[in-house]
């Protein structure tokens, strides 16, 4: 159990120490790794405070002279409140900034409906110069943010408050794994922290396949050509239903004509206006442990 920001503040760490044009820049966030980050870089860290649009015109004018940007927030501010400014001034001018989004789901379930970030995704794939990503534990992390350093793009990574239980080790170094195989017909298809409660419920059933997507854009083609086999896909995840993976599959599932039954078990089509415990917000919107486990049963 390792928490899920310290992998990606140790990427940056050691990428910062051998690369001087590597500048952090956060809205007021007072998280353990980056007062680390702080300390050891204080000439490549800036705290812009409580104006998250302006962070993004920042880290644009940074990156166009030169510098090689990470900019870390809650993914609800610096999605939905930026939207505009990562459209324009960093997507449109394809610049290699990495907008990191703490909070995925119901992370901050208690601080309110400004704070879910259950849209998010949805918002960030219809960028077409974005690419994006949602690792479940430690490792997948890791190499996440390594990847968004090799790529060289306009990168959008959401990343889970706490820490979780490790699906992938040191040696997995690619985007995506097959953690079950009970099933040749039957998958779940899940993404960030619902892989967990998909590995359980998979190894409760003993005939349900479990896929996990670390790099939600571009998806990996070879992930696809395996996917295409199944009969049934079942995409879980903390998500509202409109534009997170179970749109992205079903998408891609019309487009190549496959020949299988996607459902998705997501977050309803409603506006979340509640607050509390994640586990009480999850089965408000059919997303407990029991419900998500009735519905895999009936399909």
């Amino acid at each position: 159990m390792r928490d899920i920001r310290d992998a990606c503040f140790d990427v940056i760490c050691s990428y910062a120490e051998q690369n001087k044009n590597v500048v952090i820049l956060t809205n007021d966030m007072g998280v353990f790794g980056l007062q680390k980050l702080k300390q050891n870089f204080p000439k490549q860290f800036i705290n812009v405070g409580v104006a998250e649009q302006n962070m993004i015109n920042v880290a644009a004018g940074l990156s166009e002279s030169g510098k090689h940007v990470f900019v870390y927030g809650i993914s609800s501010f610096i999605t939905f409140r930026c939207f505009e400014q990562i459209k324009v001034n960093i997507c449109s001018m394809n610049l290699p900034v990495t907008i990191i989004g703490i909070g995925s789901g119901f992370s901050f379930s208690f601080d309110g409906p400004t704070h879910h970030g259950i849209q998010d995704i949805g918002v960030m794939r219809t960028i077409p110069e974005i690419e994006i990503y949602n690792p479940c534990d430690f490792h997948s992390t890791f190499n996440c943010v390594s990847d968004t350093i090799k790529n060289n793009v306009p990168c959008y990574l959401r990343i889970e408050k706490g820490s979780l239980p490790d699906f992938y080790s040191d040696n997995d170094n690619y985007l995506w794994k097959q953690l079950r195989k009970f099933s040749e017909t039957t998958c779940i298809v899940s993404t960030g922290f619902t892989t967990h409660k998909a590995v359980i419920i998979a190894d409760e059933f003993k005939n349900v396949s479990v896929f996990d997507i670390c790099k939600i854009k571009p998806i990996c083609e070879n992930l696809l050509m395996l996917l295409s086999r199944f009969k049934k896909i079942i995409c879980l995840e903390e998500h509202s239903l409109t534009g997170g993976i179970g749109s992205l599959l079903s998408e891609v599932a019309t487009d190549r004509e496959w020949n299988t039954r996607i459902k998705r078990v997501s977050i309803s089509d409603v506006q979340c206006l509640f607050y509390g415990d994640r586990l009480w917000l999850q089965e408000k919107h059919n997303l407990s442990y029991d419900k998500v486990k009735e519905e895999i049963k009936n399909i």
